[in-house]
């Protein structure tokens, strides 16, 4: 990665340099896509073995289908557990997985060596103030939908590399948010698109790896096997396509928020003047690259 220089970039540079990154380190980034998605889909792929034993409703005699369904307290319970447990392990497999994505671009970007066990070590400290970040950025947005979705719409534009202010500067959720506000100043377009495309290539793969197997669901409704197969294919197929889109996004924005330090903070000179990566502070005194 050294040899992209550091300047200001156009929209169309700034996703060919994306796309660069990651077909030149795509085990690496996939990697730390995929690794921490693995044990969402153990989760997924559990639950749906257990289906039968899961279900809320279930009818007490097969063969008199005019009965009412009855309550099932264990498959409510089945339910509420399988919920809490991905629930978790998907927040917790999500911030693994931005956090590293964003310290490796780092290194990748300044030139610096990094390695998949790296990239997570060094974000496991950092898993705190990302999701805090992820959590004021939801309450947000939630606050600007709620004002008839076009606010909620732009401050999610202008809040889009908080995570990255976090884990690269060093600074709490609430300045994360707010070094994210002035960098994306006048430039909430740009991200826009870069959230358009993303947005077109995640939906697109999940559609072609999983609608065809939510059709074989949905045709083989009465054969309780196939149901529980096509729903496990869904859900494999599902965690490929987040897998290999989930970095192009990341990568994106990463390189995105370098290049607004190169145009609003003369990140570029930083670098010729200390090529050893020792900046000095960034705007408002905030610490200038990741340690």
């Amino acid at each position: 990665m050294a040899t992209l220089d550091l300047r200001p970039l156009s929209l169309g540079e700034l996703l060919d340099r994306t796309f660069t990154l990651y077909r030149g380190h795509f085990l690496l980034f996939l990697g730390i896509s995929a690794i921490p998605q693995v044990f969402v889909l153990v989760i997924q792929l559990a639950q749906a073995l257990v289906a039968p034993a899961s279900n809320i409703f279930s009818l007490p005699n097969p063969n008199l289908p005019a009965q009412m369904p009855q309550f099932s307290v264990t498959g409510f319970a089945y339910m509420l557990a399988f919920m809490f447990a991905a629930g978790i392990v998907s927040v917790v497999a999500y911030l693994f997985s931005q956090g590293a994505t964003v310290i490796a671009v780092s290194d990748l970007y300044l030139g610096r060596t990094t390695t998949l066990g790296g990239a997570f070590r060094r974000v496991r400290g950092k898993l705190a103030v990302i999701f805090g970040v992820v959590v004021l950025t939801f309450l947000a947005v939630f606050a600007g939908c709620v004002l008839l979705i076009i606010p909620g719409i732009y401050i999610a534009l202008r809040l889009a590399v908080g995570v990255q202010a976090a884990v690269l500067e060093g600074v709490g959720p609430g300045d994360a948010l707010s070094r994210s506000f002035a960098l994306t100043k006048e430039n909430a377009g740009r991200v826009f698109l870069i959230f358009l495309l993303y947005a077109f290539l995640s939906y697109g793969l999940i559609a072609l790896l999983g609608v065809p197997f939510i059709v074989g669901t949905f045709l083989a409704k009465n054969n309780s096997d196939l149901v529980r197969m096509f729903t496990m294919m869904t859900q494999v197929g599902s965690f490929i396509a987040s897998s290999l889109v989930m970095p192009f996004g990341t990568i994106a924005m990463s390189l995105f928020y370098y290049d607004m330090r190169v145009r609003k903070e003369g990140f570029d000179l930083q670098m010729m003047m200390n090529p050893l990566g020792e900046l000095a502070p960034a705007a408002n005194g905030l610490p200038g690259v990741l340690s």
